[in-house]
This record gives structure tokens, sequence and C-alpha cells, in this order.
């Protein structure tokens, strides 16, 4: 069994878990720390060391964040401080751990997760995962094999609407909307990402996927199949500890 240890930072908390890289489950219980106001990475990286230490984890660490991530760069800020622009981080954690560090994109390492071990094992053709929270992360995956740093939260639907600020979660909480209105914007936009890319599989992941009984019946898509995330929030934690696992492998 080959563990490892897998953080994934969030707009609201950051939380972390050592994994069974062969199966994808966690082998304790997960751990969550409040993401720090701002989330500069000085303080990230404070709650990064504590996680490490609340496990006791002596081996290689992935870490999952908010934005494009370039051979352990991270390259944008678009719900974090802007200081992590251009930022060394596999560098900036794994000198502040003591571990080996690898950092991916946080929906990228959800994808990855769910094409492995979740909703979208043995799915063959293209799979393209949602997750659905502060913003919108996407992760674009072909017969298992990854095209990062996609970034789809951020095309602009016909009518000049965002798609991060018109459909995403906190969207839906600062609009007040109800979960069919919520819905309706989420078909909209998945509709638009069918005309792109016809993918086979849509995977709606992020806090919603816990409540996909309350949206999935309402969202309407032209050919897509179209089913929640099986893993749920724990597809950061899974994915970033998988990417690890691949580095330490030499892979």
């Amino acid at each position: 069994m080959s563990v490892i240890l897998g953080i994934d930072i969030g707009g609201s908390g950051i939380k972390g878990a050592p994994v069974d890289t062969a199966t994808g489950k966690l082998v304790a219980e997960r751990h969550r720390i409040p993401t720090p106001e701002g989330a500069h990475p000085d303080a990230v990286k404070d709650v990064v060391v504590e996680l490490v230490r609340h496990f006791g984890h002596a081996g290689p660490v992935g870490i999952t964040f908010p934005g494009i991530v370039q051979h352990g760069h991270t390259l944008s800020a678009a719900n974090v401080d802007k200081a992590w622009i251009g930022l060394d981080a596999d560098t900036l954690f794994t000198e502040a751990t003591g571990r080996d560090v690898t950092v991916i994109n946080d929906a990228d390492a959800a994808g990855l997760a769910e094409a492995r071990f979740g909703a979208g094992a043995g799915v063959p053709g293209e799979v393209l995962l949602l997750t659905f929270g502060t913003g919108i992360g996407s992760a674009l995956i072909y017969d298992g094999v990854l095209v990062p740093n996609t970034e789809f939260g951020h095309l602009y639907l016909k009518g000049d609407k965002h798609a991060e600020t018109w459909a995403s979660d906190r969207a839906r909480e600062q609009g007040d909307l109800n979960w069919k209105q919520w819905a309706k914007r989420v078909s909209r936009y998945l509709q638009y990402l069918e005309g792109l890319f016809s993918p086979d599989l849509f995977i709606i992941g992020g806090g919603v996927s816990k409540k996909a009984d309350k949206w999935q019946p309402h969202v309407a898509t032209t050919r897509t199949r179209l089913v929640p995330a099986a893993l749920q929030n724990e597809a950061g934690i899974v994915g970033a500890a998988m990417v690890a696992a691949q580095r330490s492998q030499g892979d």
C-alpha cells in the first residue's frame, strides 16, 4: 500500500487526508482547517505545515491549488491573494514542510481521481469534470489522460455572461437562487460546452455534488450524459495524492 498525503486548498477550507493511492481510499479521517482570510501564500503555507504535522506524515505530499499550475508554479489567482501569481509553489511547500511536494490545479486533481476511481472510471473518450463552488473549475480527460489547466469557468457565454460569476455555487448563494433557477443557468453553460467540445460525459463535482437530488432533475444537456462526482469533496485530496505518487515513482 502506497500512502500519500493529499491536501486540497479551497476558498473556505484547506483539508487533507492520507490516501491509499492503489485504491483511492482515505486511510484516516479527513481534517479541515479554515482558509486564512485573503489566502496569502505565507498564511496558506502555515496551514499546510499544520496538516502535515497533524497526520505525522513523512512521505511525499500532493497539494491542490485553485488556479493555473504549470511545472509547480502558480500562474493565476482568481479567488486567492495575487501574491500567488508566478510563485514557485512546489518549492514554497517543500521547504516549509521538509517533504517532497507536488502542486496541481484543484479541478485537474479532482478530474484525475474521478477518472480513475470515481464516476469516470472505465469511461472511454472525453470526460469533462466541472467543480461548482467559489468558482467553476474544469478538468478535461481523454481516455484517462489529463489535458491540464483548461479553466473553462472563465469562458464567456452569449450575452456577455462570465460563466464563473454567473453559474458558480457562490453565484447561486449571492443571487439567492433556488436550485431550479440555478440549474437553468448551469444548463445553459453545459450546452455551450457541448457545442465546443462534445464530451461523452459530464461529471459535476464540488460542494454541490453532495446535493445532486436538488439540482440534477432540473439540469438539461443536449446530448451528453451527466452524473454527480462519486468522490464528492474527497476527489481533490485523492487526485493530489495520485500526482505526488506518480512523481515519487518517476512516472
